[in-house]
């Protein structure tokens, strides 16, 4: 069931993701995404997104090819959601540093010269705001249109 949150940022770690490929859960039945959540949460204590970004959890992202994912959002802002992330403090933190570009950002869009290291190659989705799309005009790139709009 769906509760409304009133945060303007936010990682939801999918709490039900694998620890790995290979391994569902450690030998204390923890899975992946719990270990990622608490690792998150204790970077976040001296992190400067502390009191930014709020972290949720949900159970199933739909991401499971892509253990440790996670959904970065902010009101108004292109939202992303990551994975393959092992659940580690070296992986939160780099998560939590790009978090901080993210929210330094008027958009969410992070020149890819400011992504720490530690998420590059762990993007898996980009999403637009609600209410938004990608301007693409000035663009090279294909840009879609909306016939129905137009």
């Amino acid at each position: 069931m769906l509760r409304a949150t009133h945060c303007p940022s936010s990682l939801v770690v999918c709490s039900t993701c694998r620890i790995s490929n290979d391994v569902g859960k450690d030998e204390a039945g923890r899975t992946g995404g719990t270990l990622f959540a608490q690792a998150l949460a204790a970077a976040l204590v001296n992190h400067r997104c502390r009191g930014l970004v709020i972290l949720q959890a949900m159970p199933c992202l739909f991401a499971c090819s892509s253990h440790c994912t996670v959904y970065l959002r902010g009101q108004g802002r292109v939202g992303y959601i990551l994975g393959r992330f092992d659940p580690r403090p070296e992986d939160a933190v780099a998560l939590l540093d790009y978090a901080a570009h993210y929210l330094d950002s008027p958009d969410g869009v992070v020149p890819y010269a400011r992504w720490p290291d530690g998420v590059k190659g762990h993007f898996l989705v980009r999403i637009p705001p609600d209410g938004f799309v990608w301007d693409s005009s000035g663009d090279a790139s294909v840009g879609g249109t909306n016939a129905a709009a137009g």
